[in-house]
């Protein structure tokens, strides 16, 4: 483990706003990379396992990438699965319609998975947050001012939590809300303690 004054270099693995966005509340300076990785999903293949896998991938493109530094590498990735089928990101108007239409009145179950990988130690370590969403019941007139206003096609399952998405919503059940938006912090800042980064000792938030 490395000195408490010279911590390693955090690395966030993705190109996400949202998941920046997220870890700056941390105050701790990072690094950005992108992750070369392919998402498509495998055939048949449940959405826990395509959010784990992605997760993990995404985190050992990037430490790959390391060389002799000593780093802290975060991957994650989010699905939303409903009634085990993977709703990724729509990509399109049409996409977004279609996936919203299909959610309207249901239950959706968002998984969140997060690998932090420290390629010095050759250790790494997973954790995965579930978050169940149960709709309202959706006009199409309702969808197509939710679409325009907000433009959630980067978004997995059309989901836009953080902005007006939230009008679309009946419930939340979740034992971390920032989950949903795409990158659980308590179960980061755990494993962040584990790779050896304590975020309230190298935090600049209060500085």
């Amino acid at each position: 483990m490395s000195d408490q004054t010279t911590p390693p270099t955090l690395v966030l693995g993705s190109t996400s706003r949202y998941r920046r966005e997220l870890l700056e509340r941390l105050g701790l300076p990072f690094e950005v990379r992108a992750p070369e990785v392919d998402e498509t999903p495998q055939p048949g293949e449940e959405p826990i396992l395509l959010a784990t896998r992605l997760a993990h991938a995404k985190a050992f493109a990037v430490a790959a990438q390391a060389g002799d530094r000593d780093e802290i590498v975060i991957g994650s990735d989010q699905v939303a699965d409903l009634d085990g089928h993977p709703l990724g990101k729509p990509g399109s108007h049409e996409g977004a319609q279609a996936q919203l239409r299909s959610m309207s009145g249901r239950t959706v179950a968002f998984h969140t998975a997060v690998t932090i990988v420290r390629p010095q130690t050759q250790e790494h370590w997973q954790a995965l947050d579930t978050v169940k969403v149960r709709m309202r019941t959706l006009r199409d007139d309702e969808i197509e001012s939710y679409l325009r206003l907000e433009q959630p096609y980067d978004c997995a399952g059309s989901a836009k939590v953080e902005g007006l998405g939230i009008t679309l919503i009946e419930r939340i059940e979740s034992d971390d809300p920032t989950a949903l938006i795409g990158l659980p912090l308590i179960s980061v800042t755990r494993l962040l303690r584990l790779a050896g980064l304590d975020v309230l000792r190298h935090t600049r938030a209060h500085a």
